[in-house]
């Protein structure tokens, strides 16, 4: 969904440097995985499809906070009983 975003907090030696992926456009979210010492932060379309991908060892990672964005749930939308 428009609007995900994942922060990304990394070591670097003396200092940290945080980095910020956001899905971009409507219909597009952003998946994280961790892989062989590698954590991959990618921003993906409805069908699957990569559009941009960032990529950091896993050892130098010291946070990695997923912010979706709120989606309504039906049974909270106002004048329906359940």
């Amino acid at each position: 969904m428009k609007g995900d975003r994942v922060e990304i907090v990394v070591d670097a030696g003396d200092t940290t440097r945080t980095y910020e992926m956001v899905a971009s456009r409507a219909g597009r979210r952003v998946e994280t995985a961790v892989r062989r010492g590698v954590v991959e932060v990618s921003e993906v379309t409805r069908n699957g499809s990569v559009v941009r991908t960032a990529r950091f060892m896993a050892t130098r990672v010291l946070a990695l906070v997923e912010q979706p964005v709120p989606r309504e749930d039906a049974s909270e939308r106002p004048g329906t009983a359940g």
